[in-house]
């Protein structure tokens, strides 16, 4: 069927009938489509849609004068032919010399008439000198011409056009060939050069269309190749290869028609609101094995995968071809398997990996071995690509590859940088199989931004980092901490393990702790390091869920603590691989507040384990410490009655919060204070990037509610907050709020004045906040869980509330307790992504724990009741 017939357009160039011509195609076009799915039938038959419409609006509307010669041209994705469903319609509309008035106002029509049909056309309108001009001086341009097709005019000025941009008159094959390489090695900095990030851009990310297109410019530039399947018949491309270059773009093709359908523009960007969609039209669906959207993009990671390492061993070849076919080859060996040719490693002849299969590990080592080695050579590329099927049981026992992969791991410099490659080609998820279940494998949240593989050698190459001097400004502690770690391969290892059984169900620190242990024991690993690895995978999540979800100023929380840690030498490995882990999770999780908290919890215990050589630390003696101390630097001695006094109705707990100057200052504050009805708010030393402050005020019912509603309406985030009731008439209240992009201009301590003024109400105004939801997190809704836990020793009842977060959530939580007449005591503020995970220690208006099922019932329902309320709906 004849998508566009032409004759019945020639007595009516109406837009309208245009229009209808057009849509009715794109009709066809989609139905297709949707019956098929067949890809590359779309791009293809869209193309020569618009070459119909365009080639009858020309006719009529461009009469050439005999004076003058033009030619209409197909330029970039047009001009090969490929048009997805809102893919641009670029245009080069060339003439011999300068056009005349009649010639530029037919030329104005015709752009017009097409804009009417609302295509989405680029155009330039150039003479060939022009064109010749603006070629030479703009790579881009230059490689937009590679792929013109004469659409209809003068085919002897197309043919001068052609003659003109030739690599023998501007862009030699060596200037094109590096200039490509250098645009390429940008788009990928712009995509934090990883294949894996969570919202690909299916065709600028890497591993994306533009690296096929990359091969194609390449080829087409310097072969004269007008297919890609060229590249077999010059010998660059085997027929495997080149099927899987094809079906990967043909499932690149798939997901990009169905994005364009769905957003109904030409939207390349895989975003969280049409994942799921597309992996609904994809046919993936949710069951015991993952969610649906999860399956449809670990296909994507791993066709990206593999697009982007046959760019890698294409181009690499091309650079032997184009950059050194006349250089004076440089051999110098490296063994008997391995040589140098010209700063490119390779094997000495093609049989290696077959004689001598633990070479596809020495490679890597070698490399790292020998920094100046700038890559490998692509001929052996193909080789370890073609040959890592033989990484089988025999190999993984194989006391030299053992030995070599463990070496890896011993290497002072490189080891990022191989693991990277040894994750592309294959070989990591070949020789431990664990690994290869998590290449590609993405979490559906907005909590991680990488997949589980990029993840974990993100984590190992920010541990890397803390061991040479030119980071050693990125995180001074952790970078004097390094030092003292007296084998950091171990530390690797766990970086390594720590995720390598998420995914499969269960406990995956308990999972990969089996991993980590099996394969350090086959590895020759002696048993105390082997139980340090698998220590560390194991306990990966104990500090920061220890400084994120307990009272670190609670002693007794940092004993626990300390107890499982056992050693220094334990708390050093474990808080290096904490904050990589964190670093490596999320480009913007790491922040000042968290320096700090995980600072304190490795302060404090390393206090408990080296100086206190492990002795209990008694509460007691902590808070008459802070006594004496605060005692010296008041002074006075006058008010020592009334300071006693005063400390004895403020309560111990008070003290657990308190610095030694934080007590003096308050102290003097509360005592020169004349009317207890006006609340005293006072800044603490404050957290780089936040702000500790304190509240002393009467006791009253809403003090909680009314000031995270206050903080948060002006945008501020509560990540900890404590209430200690007193035994006099004051109520003690601790935030740490955290200044960030959403703060307000004001200065936080006018900020703290108005919430001063704020809550000298008798009952201050406070309700649900409400503001427009970011739109991601419209896509990530988290059902409200609601768990009691009692404290028997402190007589107070822990709840934990997991909920989806969005605007003003603590208030609505704060709101909850009020009406359920509960009174908060200390509460632990986290987010992760979009789901909310807070920690509240909580009593009745007797300060004790709340025991009545009535009681547990009312907050429960209260919580669920405000936290679903406008919950964000999925798209």
């Amino acid at each position: 069927m004849e998508l566009f017939n032409p004759q019945q357009f020639e007595n009516d160039a109406g837009t309208n009938v245009f229009r209808d011509a057009l849509k009715r195609g794109h009709e066809i076009l989609n139905e297709r489509f949707q019956a098929n799915e067949n890809a590359s039938n779309y791009v293809l038959q869209r193309a020569l849609l618009i070459d119909q419409i365009v080639l009858k609006i020309w006719q009529p509307l461009c009469s050439v004068p005999k004076n003058n010669t033009i030619v209409l041209i197909a330029v970039g994705g047009y001009g090969r032919g490929e048009l997805h469903p809102h893919s641009d319609i670029d245009l080069l509309i060339l003439s011999e010399s300068a056009m005349d008035a009649e010639m530029q106002n037919g030329i104005e029509n015709f752009l017009r008439f097409l804009w009417d049909l609302r295509l989405k056309v680029g155009h330039s309108v150039r003479t060939l000198e022009e064109c010749v001009q603006e070629a030479a001086d703009d790579i881009t341009v230059a490689t937009n011409l590679i792929e013109a097709r004469l659409l209809i005019g003068d085919e002897p000025l197309f043919q001068s056009l052609q003659a003109a941009i030739a690599p023998n008159r501007i862009w030699s094959h060596k200037n094109f060939f590096a200039a490509k390489i250098e645009e390429q090695t940008q788009r990928y900095l712009k995509y934090n050069d990883t294949t894996c990030n969570l919202e690909p851009n299916i065709k600028e990310s890497p591993g994306g269309l533009r690296d096929i297109q990359m091969i194609g410019w390449v080829a087409k530039r310097y072969f004269g190749a007008t297919t890609l399947h060229d590249l077999v018949q010059h010998g660059f491309l085997s027929e495997k290869e080149y099927q899987t270059l094809i079906n990967a773009q043909e499932f690149l093709w798939e997901i990009r028609c169905h994005l364009h359908l769905t957003t109904k523009r030409n939207e390349d960007r895989l975003l969280f609101e049409y994942q799921r969609i597309l992996a609904t039209a994809f046919g993936y669906e949710d069951d015991d094995a993952g969610l649906g959207v999860e399956k449809l993009m670990k296909r994507y990671y791993r066709t990206a995968k593999e697009i982007n390492t046959l760019n890698d061993m294409l181009l690499q070849l091309f650079q032997e071809a184009i950059l050194y076919a006349n250089a004076p080859a440089k051999v110098y060996p490296l063994n008997k398997r391995f040589q140098v040719c010209n700063d490119f490693i390779e094997v000495t002849h093609d049989e290696v990996f077959v004689n001598y299969p633990f070479a596809l590990l020495e490679i890597f080592l070698l490399m790292q071995q020998h920094p100046k080695i700038k890559g490998i050579r692509a001929a052996t590329l193909r080789l370890i690509i073609h040959y890592n099927y033989l990484i089988d049981n025999v190999f993984q026992q194989d006391l030299r590859a053992r030995s070599l992969f463990f070496e890896i791991f011993r290497q002072p410099q490189g080891l990022t940088h191989v693991l990277r490659r040894m994750n592309r080609y294959g070989i990591l998820a070949a020789y431990i199989p664990a690994f290869g279940k998590i290449v590609g494998q993405m979490q559906y949240d907005l909590f991680h931004a990488y997949t589980v593989d990029q993840h974990t050698l993100f984590v190992v190459r920010y541990l890397r980092r803390f061991s040479l001097a030119q980071f050693h400004q990125e995180f001074p502690f952790c970078s004097k901490r390094m030092q003292s770690i007296p084998k950091p391969e171990l530390l690797y290892l766990g970086g390594f393990f720590h995720d390598i059984a998420k995914g499969r169900g269960g406990n995956h620190s308990e999972l990969g702790e089996i991993e980590a242990l099996n394969f350090c024991k086959a590895h020759g690993l002696s048993d105390n390091d082997a139980r340090l690895v698998g220590w560390l995978v194991r306990h990966h999540l104990l500090m920061s869920t220890t400084a994120q979800r307990q009272d670190i100023d609670d002693p007794d929380v940092i004993k626990t603590f300390a107890q499982v840690v056992e050693d220094t030498i334990h708390l050093d490995y474990l808080y290096l691989l904490t904050v990589a882990d964190i670093r490596a999770t999320s480009p913007d999780l790491w922040n000042s507040w968290k320096n700090a908290l995980f600072t304190e919890l490795y302060q404090k215990t390393y206090t408990i384990l080296e100086q206190d050589k492990g002795h209990v630390l008694d509460k007691e003696l902590h808070i008459q410490n802070i006594k004496k101390k605060a005692r010296r630097l008041l002074l006075n001695d006058a008010d020592n009655e009334r300071i006693s006094a005063l400390w004895k109705e403020l309560g111990d707990e008070y003290f657990l919060y308190s610095a030694p100057h934080n007590v003096a200052i308050e102290t003097q504050a509360i005592l020169n204070h004349s009317n207890p009805d006006i609340p005293i708010v006072l800044e603490r030393e404050g957290v780089k990037g936040g702000t500790k402050f304190i509240m002393i005020t009467r006791e009253r019912d809403y003090l909680f509610a009314a000031t995270t509603y206050f903080l948060e309406q002006h945008n501020l985030s509560i990540v900890d907050a404590y209430i200690v009731p007193t035994q006099g008439e004051y109520t003690i209240s601790g935030y740490t709020i955290l200044e960030n992009n959403k703060s307000p201009g004001k200065p936080i301590s006018d900020i703290l004045q108005e919430l001063k003024q704020a809550l000298e109400s008798d009952e201050p105004e406070f309700d649900i906040i409400r503001r427009r939801v970011p739109i991601h997190l419209k896509q990530f809704t988290v059902p409200t869980q609601v768990t009691f836990t009692q404290d028997h020793i402190n007589n107070h009842t822990i709840i934990e509330i997991i909920s989806t977060d969005r605007p003003g959530v603590l208030s609505r939580i704060a709101q909850a307790f009020v009406s359920c007449e509960v009174r908060v005591k200390k509460a632990k503020i986290g987010t992760f992504g979009t789901r909310v995970e807070d920690f509240f220690f909580i009593t009745d208006y007797n300060n004790q724990a709340l025991y009545s099922a009535d009681k547990l019932d009312c907050l429960r329902d209260e919580l669920a009741r405000l936290l679903d309320e406008d919950v964000p709906k999925k798209q």
